[in-house]
């Protein structure tokens, strides 16, 4: 039975996240890059406008959905590649274990320490650096979640296409630039050009600094709020989906 006959398995599943784990664990710059960063980014963009608190009201919960899907996005993307390249991901595909348990353990791993990366990164911003929301801190708290989950689905995605870290890297810039530009944080989607804002709706960044929004000027969760983080949700698991595709042993 080959690995995409194999049922999916909880426990397999549980084993391969334990694994990742295990190997983060001993990588601690690595650790350092997903948790620290996104803290000091927004603490440094906090201060680049101190004469200008509002500003930082405006941008810093947006942000706070673009640091952690960017940071995430590149140590997964790398750590992935590791594995493929190092015979590692070859060997696992040889055992009794589905595609989607793979997969999914990655993206549980991964998802754990976006968690905590954007539970450290929100209590910053609110707590310490005055971020003045109107609804709930901890919807700011899931919608970062979903955004850091959403770069961690890309990052396995794209690392099917790099054959070195080198190029792993260059993947950001033509798969997350384009979404910063355009997702709505330097100017409103509603006054770019129509080519740009018909591109804009089809990019999930563009939802998730939406539903950002709507936490800065709601007290309570809208419709449109409930619409976007569906929408960063559906994009997640379809790209967690397509990454099964590039899962494949090279050798019979």
């Amino acid at each position: 039975m080959t690995s995409a006959e194999l049922p999916v398995s909880g426990a397999r599943t549980l084993a391969t996240a334990a694994r990742v784990l295990r190997q983060l664990r001993h990588d601690p710059r690595t650790i350092a890059l997903m948790l620290a960063v996104p803290c000091v980014m927004t603490a440094l963009l906090r201060y680049v406008f101190d004469a200008h608190p509002r500003t930082f009201d405006g941008v810093g919960a947006a942000l706070l959905g673009v640091f952690p899907m960017i940071t995430m996005f590149l140590v997964t993307s790398i750590a992935t590649l590791r594995e493929r390249t190092s015979g590692t991901l070859e060997r696992l595909l040889a055992m009794p274990l589905a595609k989607a348990d793979l997969l999914s353990g990655y993206a549980l791993a991964f998802g754990a320490l976006a968690i905590v990366q954007s539970a450290l990164a929100t209590g910053l911003s609110v707590w310490l650096l005055g971020l003045d929301v109107t609804g709930s801190p901890w919807l700011l708290l899931l919608v970062a979640v979903l955004d850091a989950l959403l770069g961690t689905a890309l990052g396995l995605f794209v690392s099917a296409f790099a054959s070195s870290e080198f190029q792993a890297v260059q993947f950001m810039p033509a798969v997350l630039m384009p979404q910063l530009l355009l997702c709505g944080l330097f100017a409103p989607r509603d006054t770019m050009q129509p080519v740009l804002k018909a591109v804009s709706d089809v990019l999930p960044m563009s939802y998730a600094v939406d539903a950002m929004n709507e936490i800065l000027a709601h007290p309570a969760p809208t419709g449109a709020f409930l619409r976007d983080i569906l929408i960063v949700t559906a994009c997640a698991l379809v790209v967690l989906a397509l990454g099964t595709t590039t899962l494949r042993r090279r050798t019979p």
